[in-house]
């Protein structure tokens, strides 16, 4: 990490020389004296600052294998370093020009991932608030419906439906975490649904919504299809693989849909917060028309916040993701493409090494990046195994000399039960393990980590 934090330096040093040439162009002034600052009072605040920034976790690392957390790639953090020398607002033409520009840029790169040509859309601060513009045109455009999703979904989408106050039903799930067909056909038939939320990649499991079965579906009924891609919508890249290492199938038919949410933020190598938001039809952008007089005057051309619910935004976050998609193209065979492919062998690697140790058990066979898994070595009530959960998840974070950094879900018996008849169920739900293995140098790391975790399991067996 040494030697790319030294080059990270050269290449931001070169990038703020090159704005200081361009703020030379206009005629110098004293900065205001109330905002001077001497070198010591920054020197001091910086070292406390760093100091207090050591109180995190080891998000870079591959012992760090818990939540979808990273830090942006290098380029992506010196291009919004830069950018925020300007500070642009991507609201408007007006605030950012320049960002505005390499905005729609990067969006129509990420617009043609997905199949979509023509399309509408622009980044937004998160998914959720991506999510939330998706659900709100869907609520337009079929006023009075309800949206539904599956039980697995995001949890923001019945939150989203509280705000918008529309109704929001949740469909139960196959065991495999997918959403259950014959439930949804059979809520399409009463007529009462105007939007179906499809998840190719839930954030619990990583499950992959059978899109390509959805999308009919809906249409058949006059319902439109989102799909929340806010997590696994990169792994579209690898369905253009010949044999694909994902099912090609429900990415394909993401083209298909109505709307798609990414988060380039999470696999996209970005700082937070960066989502994006896509319609397939650019004439939704009516929805969006309002009369402010005061911001949009330096172009007729229409500005991002013509058709966006939110205003400030900023062009630092598309200067970086411009940047970054120049490094690494949306490409199955170069760029991005073998970053993901590099991940999902982490996550077949994990799992594989994994169910060779007796006690393991996977809750599903890892579909994208995420491995979900338990151990019997404590019992095999669902008590028990949630006990032992806990206990192996407190030991490996809290370990001075070999943390092991994980996270944590909560799968309902429904879920579980018909893939491992062997638990007592006790209660309803049983607590497991998760890893999102998101960064490529963990795929060589598989033995190493579940090795540590081998070894904090319970050394004395307390199975019937």
């Amino acid at each position: 990490m040494r030697s790319t934090n030294t080059q990270l330096l050269s290449h931001l040093q070169e990038g703020l020389e090159a704005i200081a040439r361009w703020q030379g162009q206009w005629p110098a002034f004293d900065q205001a004296p109330e905002l001077r600052l001497d070198d010591k009072t920054v020197s001091r605040v910086i070292a406390e600052l760093t100091e207090r920034l050591t109180d995190n976790y080891p998000f870079f690392h591959p012992q760090y294998a818990g939540q979808m957390l990273k830090p942006p790639h290098p380029v992506a953090a010196i291009a919004y370093a830069i950018a925020m020398q300007i500070n642009p607002n991507n609201h408007a033409l007006d605030g950012g020009p320049a960002t505005a520009r390499l905005e729609r840029e990067a969006v129509a790169d990420l617009a043609r991932m997905f199949g979509f040509d023509p399309h509408l859309g622009h980044l937004t601060s998160s998914g959720t608030i991506a999510n939330l513009e998706a659900l709100w045109v869907a609520k337009c455009l079929h006023p009075g419906k309800a949206i539904a999703f599956s039980s697995q979904a995001h949890y923001t989408h019945g939150r989203m439906a509280e705000v918008l106050g529309i109704r929001g039903v949740t469909l139960p799930v196959d065991a495999a975490g997918r959403m259950d067909l014959a439930a949804l056909e059979e809520i399409l038939a009463t007529g009462s649904i105007g939007t179906v939320v499809a998840t190719p990649g839930t954030t619990g499991l990583g499950a992959i919504d059978p899109l390509d079965r959805i999308i009919p579906l809906a249409m058949h009924h006059g319902a439109r299809v989102h799909v929340d891609a806010a997590y696994g919508g990169y792994f579209r890249l690898l369905a253009d693989l010949d044999p694909s290492p994902v099912a090609a199938e429900p990415f394909r038919a993401i083209a298909q849909a109505d709307s798609v949410v990414v988060d380039p933020h999470k696999h996209g190598l970005q700082p937070y917060g960066c989502g994006c938001v896509i319609f397939r039809d650019p004439a939704v952008g009516a929805l969006y028309r309002h009369d402010s007089p005061y911001t949009y005057f330096t172009s007729d051309d229409l500005h991002l916040g013509e058709i966006s619910l939110e205003c400030s935004r900023a062009g630092a976050a598309a200067a970086a993701l411009w940047a970054t998609l120049r490094c690494f193209p949306l490409s199955a065979t170069e760029g991005m493409g073998p970053i993901l492919q590099a991940t999902r062998r982490a996550a077949l690697n994990f799992a594989a090494r994994l169910t060779e140790r007796p006690s393991w058990h996977l809750v599903t066979p890892p579909e994208l990046d995420i491995v979900t898994y338990w151990s019997d070595a404590a019992g095999l009530s669902a008590s028990a195994i949630s006990r032992e959960t806990d206990r192996i998840f407190q030991t490996l974070m809290t370990d001075p000399a070999e943390p092991l950094y994980l996270a944590k879900f909560t799968v309902p018996r429904s879920l579980l039960a018909p893939s491992a008849p062997e638990i007592a169920w006790d209660q309803e739900t049983v607590t497991v393990l998760r890893s999102c293995l998101m960064k490529p140098e963990q795929a060589a790391w598989g033995d190493r980590l579940v090795d540590r975790l081998d070894r904090a399991t319970s050394p004395t067996t307390g199975r019937p």
